[in-house]
């Protein structure tokens, strides 16, 4: 390993055993991260301990083949999730905002199998791993909740090869769209109106589509007054129902889609501030 790396993994470790120790059962958000089964009152709460790290736009949060020792919560920003094929284009796999989790995908292989980017100025809750284990064997609530959690990025996974293998360009990327819009208004935001962090080339990777299709899309759906782009990053979706019917091949993929975003983040009340 390299100075500079070890220099690098250094200041990180650094960074995170310096920021201040704050608990689950403290934040006001935790519903964001936490099932809504998960109530108040469940004691690991206050035995969760996390430290704060903030991350800049374009800085990774971890890198692919990294040891796995934490969990991360996203309290503020959004976040990319990335593997490095073998041609050494990058695959966008997942985009993650407030309230959800990264890291989940090193839990069986002791190392992060991803890569995790900043897509604007971010701050994360960094839950260690080791405690989550020691306080399940006490805690069997705090076990379950991590399986739910394993099992809806299995769904998700599975809802996205899903959407990759019968949908057309046009569907795609509608039901990216739509699924954006479920997420947005899942944290008390406005569903028809909300920014997008990603840029094209991010998107269409996600998708499996090329930059240029991406492109056409927007324009198309554009000239037939379903979405409105300021900027071209502030997106107004101006018929949601229109937009719905447009998905034709696969509406029971965006069924499922939705249904997934949705049991993410059951009975989620609007953000409030830790």
């Amino acid at each position: 390993m390299s100075l500079s790396i070890v220099a690098s993994v250094a200041a990180r470790k650094a960074a995170i055993h310096a920021a201040p120790s704050s608990s689950c059962a403290l934040c006001a958000s935790r519903r964001l991260c936490w099932s809504s089964d998960v109530g108040a009152d469940d004691s690991w709460h206050a035995q969760l301990e996390f430290g704060k790290r903030k991350i800049k736009r374009g800085s990774s949060l971890f890198r692919m083949g990294d040891a796995f020792d934490n969990l991360y919560a996203i309290r503020s920003g959004a976040f990319k999730s990335s593997v490095l094929l073998e041609d050494g284009r990058e695959q966008v796999t997942s985009f993650k905002m407030v309230g959800e989790l990264l890291g989940l995908d090193g839990i069986g292989t002791d190392e992060y199998m991803s890569d995790a980017v900043a897509l604007e100025d971010a701050e994360v809750c960094v839950i260690p791993y080791a405690r989550i284990v020691a306080l399940s064997h006490d805690a069997p609530a705090l076990a379950s909740e991590i399986n739910r959690m394993l099992s809806r990025e299995i769904a998700h996974d599975q809802s996205v090869m899903a959407l990759l293998g019968t949908m057309q360009a046009e569907e795609r990327v509608v039901v990216f769209l739509l699924n954006l819009a479920q997420r947005y208004e899942a944290r008390g935001y406005a569903p028809n109106e909300f920014m997008l962090r990603m840029t094209r080339e991010e998107i269409g990777s996600y998708l499996g589509l090329k930059l240029e299709t991406v492109s056409r899309v927007f324009s198309r759906l554009q000239a037939l007054a379903l979405i409105e782009l300021e900027h071209n990053r502030t997106v107004r979706l101006l018929d949601a129902p229109k937009l719905r019917a447009r998905i034709s091949t696969a509406v029971g993929v965006e069924s499922r889609i939705a249904r997934t975003a949705r049991a993410q983040h059951a009975a989620i009340p609007a953000i409030a501030a830790a």
